[in-house]
């Protein structure tokens, strides 16, 4: 697949599962608040249900579906469901408020991310694409030691759209200064990350960490070093 590289002085990542690792973090936030509140369960599989129902709900809040209030609620309303978990409503909304306060405060990054920054930062111009919020966005960079890294920082709220909608790439590009032509986009979603920029006219880079069978057309790297066969 021909790629060149020379063209490219703009490079921007999403956050979540890209660079920041999302489910380590979460587990940690989980773990926190069950301590804290003396709640009893199976762990293990607290998480295991919990994580497929998650990707689901942020899928409808992509799509505008849902609202991110609902969004909260429900993963947590499903989870507990399938645990045969017995709790109340105002408690769920309780655990949802903390586990927001408590998910940015732990910092665990994909290996080899701060190599590859490191390494990308000497030759481009770095810039952030998240459908996150806004303050817990900027909370995880700042706690992780990466924002600096980073010329600019685009969320779903700024632009007031949502991956893989043209008009957050328009924005982010804007803001940046940069041109399509010469930007790339690295993500972990196929639908939102890859695609979304491609229609967007940018060049795009799968993070492709769990090694899924995807179409040989996409350009993918299974760990984050192995951008540099790229850049």
């Amino acid at each position: 697949m021909e790629f060149k590289s020379n063209t490219i002085t703009d490079v921007f990542f999403d956050l979540d599962h890209t660079l920041w690792d999302f489910e380590k973090n979460s587990a940690l936030a989980f773990e926190i608040i069950f301590r804290k509140h003396q709640m009893i369960l199976d762990f293990d599989k607290f998480i295991a249900f919990y994580v497929p129902i998650n990707l689901k709900y942020w899928e409808m809040f992509r799509k505008d579906e849902i609202d991110h209030h609902t969004m909260r609620y429900l993963r947590l309303r499903d989870t507990f469901d399938f645990l045969d978990f017995e709790i109340n409503d105002e408690k769920i909304h309780l655990l949802a408020e903390e586990y927001i306060f408590y998910l940015p405060k732990n910092n665990h990054l994909f290996d080899g991310v701060i190599p590859v920054l490191d390494y990308l930062k000497s030759k481009y111009n770095l810039h952030i694409i998240t459908n996150g919020f806004a303050e817990i966005q900027r909370n995880k960079l700042d706690n992780s030691n990466i924002t600096h890294y980073f010329k600019t920082i685009t969320n779903s709220e700024m632009a007031g759209v949502k991956k893989p909608n043209s008009l957050i790439f328009e924005y982010a590009l804007s803001l940046a200064n940069a041109k399509k032509e010469n930007s790339i986009m690295i993500g972990d979603c196929i639908e939102a990350d890859v695609q979304g920029a491609l229609d967007a006219g940018l060049d795009a880079i799968l993070f492709n960490e769990t090694n899924a069978e995807i179409a040989d057309t996409i350009k993918q790297v299974n760990h984050l070093l192995d951008l540099k066969k790229y850049l």
